[in-house]
């Protein structure tokens, strides 16, 4: 793929950006009781369950994930609830000989990927077992200038390849049966959708036990959900099974483009998680997780962020102040993409709570 914008006025922006997402240097939807009839499984909701197949289309060779070297993170288990997390966009290298896609030992993608795991795989911690797995990345700069649709498409080589191998590992040697959760951001995210969209429909069994998917920081579609109908997007903050997104900006990227926000997106209040426009204010907010640049420590801090869904567009709109947007050549003139976790942490750490709870009430009872 040629690139249509040069280096040199990008790489900074990008620099940026992975600075934002290592760092973040900023300063019940109750269901109530539910009638008997609607908790019995419908014919028509039986007709949506996916149907297994074999995926044959892999391309490459998989990374060995009997290899713990390969995994980020295979964690004690303390939880009835496990959670794969993947990782965003940890490889950037705008050398003149980069490869398009890592090797999966890349030093400088295992660091980045290590570094942002502190403030957004912690956030599973409490109420799961995280697993993180390595896997191979897009070079951000060999695909900044593909359009969304060519990047998910993208997504599909050696990328799709790793991840798929990394859950057939995971659930044959470490899930030992229990519910769990898919997270991402980003890039993670983009491969959240594609297991959502394939490997689950493959693997029905595994499927039947996903407390919620958390692919957070890439789009969501309502063509995405008609053309899988054993997904749903979640309504409300303590529904399972469930898939669990939003993209965050600013007002002024109405109309913008945004490499991460698809026309037709979807997207949850991850404050109040409504899907309609209340506004959620900043007293609301329960913390953001900001780096304190002089201690080196992350604190909660309070009165940073709030939210409101744009249901036009499909996103949150943040009114934040004082922060650094993402890239604009990719994002748009006010994308808080960086921003997707650490604003909403405690509110998100909350809510993976409640999910897990409710799951468990309802399976496990």
């Amino acid at each position: 793929m040629k690139k249509n914008m040069k280096i040199s006025v990008f790489r900074n922006q990008i620099f940026v950006l992975a600075a934002c997402i290592l760092l973040c240097g900023a300063a019940a939807c109750s269901r109530g009781d539910r009638p008997a009839d609607v908790e019995k499984e419908t014919a028509e909701e039986t007709e949506k369950k996916p149907a297994s197949f074999e995926i044959t289309d892999l391309a490459g060779t998989p990374s060995d994930y009997s290899r713990t070297e390969n995994w980020m993170k295979i964690p004690e288990i303390t939880h009835e609830v496990d959670t794969i997390y993947l990782y965003p966009t940890s490889y950037l290298d705008d050398s003149e000989n980069a490869k398009p896609i890592c090797d999966i030992d890349n030093q400088q993608m295992r660091d980045r990927a290590r570094a942002i795991y502190e403030n957004q795989g912690t956030v599973y911690e409490e109420s799961t077992n995280v697993f993180a797995p390595f896997y191979r990345q897009s070079n951000i700069y060999h695909v900044a200038d593909l359009s969304q649709g060519e990047l998910e498409e993208y997504q599909e080589l050696e990328q799709r390849t790793d991840i798929y191998a990394a859950l057939d590992y995971y659930f044959e040697h470490y899930n030992e049966g229990r519910p769990f959760i898919l997270a991402g951001h980003s890039q993670g995210s983009i491969m959240t959708k594609i297991v959502l969209g394939e490997y689950m429909q493959a693997h029905p069994e595994y499927y039947e036990r996903m407390v919620a998917a958390y692919p957070i920081g890439f789009s969501i579609t309502e063509t995405f959900l008609e053309e899988h109908p054993y997904l749903k997007f979640a309504e409300c903050a303590d529904d399972t099974g469930v898939i669990v997104s939003w993209n965050t900006e600013g007002a002024g990227n109405k109309g913008q483009y945004n490499l991460v926000v698809e026309p037709g997106a979807i997207s949850i209040n991850p404050i109040n998680w409504k899907r309609d426009d209340t506004c959620a204010g900043f007293e609301e907010n329960l913390g953001s997780r900001i780096l304190n640049k002089e201690t080196g420590e992350y604190e909660i801090i309070h009165g940073v962020a709030d939210a409101q869904v744009d249901t036009e567009r499909g996103v949150i709109i943040c009114t934040a102040k004082n922060v650094e947007y993402a890239p604009a050549d990719l994002f748009g003139p006010e994308s808080l993409h960086a921003h997707d976790y650490d604003f909403y942490y405690e509110n998100l750490r909350e809510n993976v709570k409640t999910r897990v709870e409710a799951y468990l009430k309802q399976n496990l009872d």
